[in-house]
């Protein structure tokens, strides 16, 4: 087995190559799947001695690393030559970016909540234990703390609040009912973070949108003209069917899983929600006996997910050319 001979022709072969597609034919020629002279020399090892798979492995593979990296030097050098060779054709117009297809929904569901007079808000994505569960209704004793995977903030121990990355955006509307007065209507779109394994439908960083309004007289069927309103307008569909499913969650009582049905489909749940609890309302300085509302809350990537026919919500976060230019 004459490695050194190969070696040397495929080396000479490549130096002398003056095109990228003679290159092309050399790499075929020595590094091809099924002809290439170097292939067909590793699959012939296994009909060797253990011996001779131990001298003559080890051999073939750096020759292989050695052709693969002049291939690569030799590449970059033929496309600097043909650069320079094109310097007065005309240039290549770029490529035009666009949003992002999470950014693009966004901006329709803002515009959507936005035509029934809600406003749209914010709020820090490294939150105090206080406006993530406490003041939600979910002290430190509470069972449901399991149902919100945390990632906490390193503090020091004589630090007054413990910090932690938003597990839910409903602590924006703490947020915004300790510094306003009812009656309002507010979404607050924004990342959110959670510690769990990923897999096709949860990721540890993904976006979620809440919906509150407080008035006098707020109750559930406000909660679902405004849920069916939103849902006709993002799916393009009037007949897309909406239904309330009784559901707990610490910071609404009663609590409900919104359920959605587009056409010929089965029943979809979409997102949670419920009337304010009293708790919440009295920790944001409200009287629960003169002011109501509701709250709901819902994933971005899911609803996309279920708008575009999107399998796995790993690909939003991909950096995938093909599934961002899709959209």
């Amino acid at each position: 087995m004459n490695i050194d001979d190969i070696r040397n022709r495929a080396t000479t072969e490549i130096n002398g190559a003056i095109s990228l597609d003679e290159l092309k034919e050399i790499r075929l020629k020595y590094l091809g799947r099924k002809k290439g002279e170097i292939t067909l020399l590793l699959k012939s090892l296994k009909a060797l001695s253990d011996e001779d798979k131990r001298k003559f492995g080890p051999q073939l593979q750096e020759m292989r690393e050695n052709i693969e990296q002049a291939l690569v030097f030799k590449k970059r050098e033929l496309s600097e030559e043909e650069d320079w060779a094109d310097v007065t054709l005309p240039g290549k117009r770029p490529e035009p970016g666009h949003l992002n297809l999470i950014t693009q929904t966004e901006t329709e569901i803002r515009r959507i909540f936005n035509s029934m007079n809600f406003s749209v808000i914010d709020g820090p994505e490294m939150e105090d234990e206080y406006h993530n569960f406490d003041a939600l209704n979910i002290p430190a004793w509470h069972p449901a703390r399991e149902m919100w995977d945390t990632f906490w903030i390193k503090t020091p121990d004589s630090a007054k609040k413990k910090y932690l990355l938003r597990t839910h955006t409903s602590p924006v509307q703490i947020r915004y009912m300790e510094t306003h007065k009812p009656p309002f209507q507010i979404i607050s779109p924004g990342k959110t973070f959670r510690y769990e394994a990923t897999d096709s439908t949860h990721e540890t960083n993904f976006y979620q949108l809440e919906g509150l309004m407080v008035g006098k007289d707020i109750s559930l069927a406000h909660l679902k003209f405004v849920i069916s309103e939103f849902f006709r307008q993002f799916f393009s569909n009037k007949n897309v069917k909406v239904r309330l499913r009784s559901s707990y969650f610490p910071f609404v009582e009663p609590g409900v899983e919104i359920d959605i049905k587009l056409d010929d489909s089965d029943w979809l749940e979409v997102a949670g929600a419920g009337m304010v609890h009293p708790k919440v309302f009295k920790y944001a300085g409200y009287n629960p006996k003169e002011w109501q509302g509701f709250a709901f809350g819902f994933g971005l990537e899911r609803l996309i997910m279920v708008k575009y026919g999107i399998s796995d919500i790993r690909l939003f976060n991909s950096g995938d050319l093909k599934f961002i230019k899709k959209f």
